[in-house]
């Protein structure tokens, strides 16, 4: 590179810069396409790697290369001495964020095949469930921490902020104590999202209940947590709700849910063809995973008596679903057969002269 650019030295002060970026943008497109090919060769027969690189560093890596090489051969150009200290600066700056994207973007890579290993849409997922709630708010808090990172990084780059940096660091202790104060809703959500995190009182895909709605855990970010209604609605709390307010889990150590049905008929109604059809309803019905069926007296009124049908699922959509599917199935049964059964009000007739 000196020798390439020593014999421009007569040449226009444009050509040698021109040059150079043109040939740093050349190597980083050529860099960029030998590396995913040999990724595509290396992985020939599974692929998923080689796709989750190629949509993650699509745009990254084709900037981060050529400023490596300009910062490298900007040295060998002729450039006026002010003009060399802004244009490095920025040059530097660049390469940073350049450098903080492609970190980032490979941290989604590696969410992407641990996602592919730990896979939720399996029936007894609740191992991959408890994993990926951890890998997300881990590659939250690493995205935030490099950030902060790079950004520092930045800072320094500039003299004027490295002259003070003896000034800042003997301020450290009372700015500490100022910015945990402002901060402190902040850092109460970040710790209460860690403590979620690696203990779990829920985790990506629970069904939950809270603030009387029924969803399903469908975010865990760092401050706020999003459940997915049952009727697709959005409900969005602060993630310290889940530490500091009591709330149903229905999948807390398994995804296997209970369902009951219950059922009002009248005395006169015979138990045995009703239980036998209950176990015929669950026999036909993919919907019941083959564990839990009970017919069972529940109470009784002076109007009519309670049957409670237990019946469980592999989890709870399936178990809405194994509810309602076997409540139209025994209110048909009981009505082509036993209509006489239905609740109904009797009432004596008596003659008032009598």
């Amino acid at each position: 590179m000196p020798l390439l650019f020593g014999e421009l030295s007569g040449a226009p002060s444009w050509v040698p810069a021109v040059l150079l970026v043109t040939l740093s943008l050349a190597v980083g497109f050529l860099t960029r396409f030998v590396l995913l090919r040999f990724i595509r060769y290396w992985q020939s027969r599974d692929r998923k790697l080689f796709k989750s690189l190629e949509k993650h560093l699509r745009g990254s890596m084709f900037l981060f290369i050529p400023l490596l090489f300009i910062r490298l051969g900007i040295n060998y150009v002729n450039v006026q001495p002010e003009s060399l200290s802004f244009i490095t600066t920025t040059i530097n700056i660049f390469i940073i964020l350049s450098f903080c994207s492609v970190l980032i973007r490979l941290i989604n890579v590696a969410q992407d095949m641990l996602f592919i290993r730990y896979d939720i849409n399996i029936s007894n997922n609740l191992r991959a469930r408890k994993i990926r709630t951890q890998i997300m708010y881990v590659k939250k808090v690493a995205i935030v921490v490099l950030v902060t990172f790079c950004l520092s990084l930045i800072l320094l780059s500039f003299p004027g902020v490295r002259k003070f940096g003896t000034t800042i660091l003997a301020g450290a202790g009372v700015a500490g104590i100022i910015i945990g104060f402002a901060l402190q809703k902040s850092l109460v959500n970040l710790f209460a999202g860690i403590q979620i995190a690696f203990t779990q009182p829920i985790k990506i895909d629970d069904a939950v209940v809270v603030e009387k709605e029924w969803g399903w855990i469908e975010e865990i970010n760092l401050t706020y947590v999003v459940v997915r209604l049952w009727d697709l609605r959005r409900l969005v709390l602060p993630i310290t709700y889940f530490t500091e307010n009591p709330f149903q889990n229905w999948t807390r150590n398994n995804a296997q849910i209970l369902g009951s049905v219950f059922l009002y008929l009248d005395y006169s109604m015979p138990l045995d063809p009703l239980r036998k059809h209950f176990e015929k309803v669950l026999s036909e019905t993919k919907l019941w995973d083959q564990e839990t069926q009970v017919l069972q007296v529940t109470d009784t009124t002076e109007k009519t008596m309670t049957i409670r049908l237990l019946m469980t699922a592999q989890n709870s959509p399936m178990a809405w679903d194994l509810r309602c599917y076997v409540r139209e199935k025994m209110i048909e049964f009981i009505q082509q057969n036993y209509p006489q059964s239905l609740p109904h009000i009797r009432a004596t007739l008596t003659d008032s002269d009598a």
